[in-house]
């Protein structure tokens, strides 16, 4: 049976750079060290107000990482144009607010579907693989098995919140177990993100049929007290 993988967000290492508007510390340094201590692939959100994530970073990283970069982008003819050009490995269509802090769920394929579809369309020709950020419902990871998304990210904020505030998780758990397992008999991969930390990775490990996590503010704090190397392999240690 193959390993799940892990996917290292590095959006919060840019958040502190940004804070002080200095040059340190490094997406990039860390993107490479992430790499080298196990990460399968690494995530950048570029979003459209560059609250964290500037177009340097994006390029430099999309130049020199060897594992995969997915680029997170909210379906915007901007963002389109920028992927289109440089062609990262993956790429994963995300909702986005201004307003917000961090992305507060899925993609509303109901009220969106062709503008996606078409994205899709855009990136397929590209041979771009594509995601699509969603809530842990049928309804939606049946459009985006139609517009031929080739992956689907499972939004696990609900459920990790719950058991932050150590609330009962197991109807949302449950209706995790179900899309996901509902995603792979209709041959979607697919991936889980959104508030993960050690303690509910190792509840999720649980759900077979996950391939890969992407964890990124949790991971990076923790990693101001264990280092990214520790981290990275305790994750991939607490998901396999």
């Amino acid at each position: 049976m193959s390993k799940v993988k892990l996917g290292v967000n590095i959006d919060h290492v840019a958040t502190v750079r940004n804070a002080r508007g200095e040059i340190y510390p490094s997406p990039l340094r860390a993107a490479l060290i992430a790499q080298k201590y196990g990460a399968d692939s690494i995530t950048i959100h570029l979003r459209e107000d560059r609250r964290h994530i500037k177009d340097k970073d994006f390029l430099e990283i999309n130049k020199k990482l060897k594992i995969p970069l997915n680029l997170e982008l909210a379906p915007t003819k901007e963002m389109l144009k920028i992927s289109l050009r440089h062609k990262p490995n993956y790429i994963c269509i995300v909702p986005e607010k201004r307003s917000e802090i961090t992305t507060e769920g899925g993609l509303n394929l109901k009220k969106n579907r062709k503008l996606i579809r078409d994205f899709l369309k855009k990136f397929r020709a590209k041979k771009i693989r594509t995601s699509l950020f969603i809530e842990p419902n049928i309804s939606d990871i049946k459009v985006a098995k139609e517009i031929n998304a080739n992956c689907v990210e499972i939004h696990t904020g609900k459920f990790c919140n719950l058991l932050n505030k150590k609330k009962s998780t197991f109807n949302e758990f449950n209706r995790l177990k179900k899309a996901v397992n509902y995603a792979n008999i209709i041959g979607l991969d697919v991936h889980a993100g959104h508030g993960i930390t050690f303690e509910s990775a190792k509840i999720l490990s649980k759900i077979k049929g996950i391939k890969e996590y992407n964890i990124g503010h949790f991971l990076i704090g923790e990693s101001i007290f264990l280092g990214l190397k520790k981290t990275i392999k305790k994750f991939k240690n607490i998901i396999n």
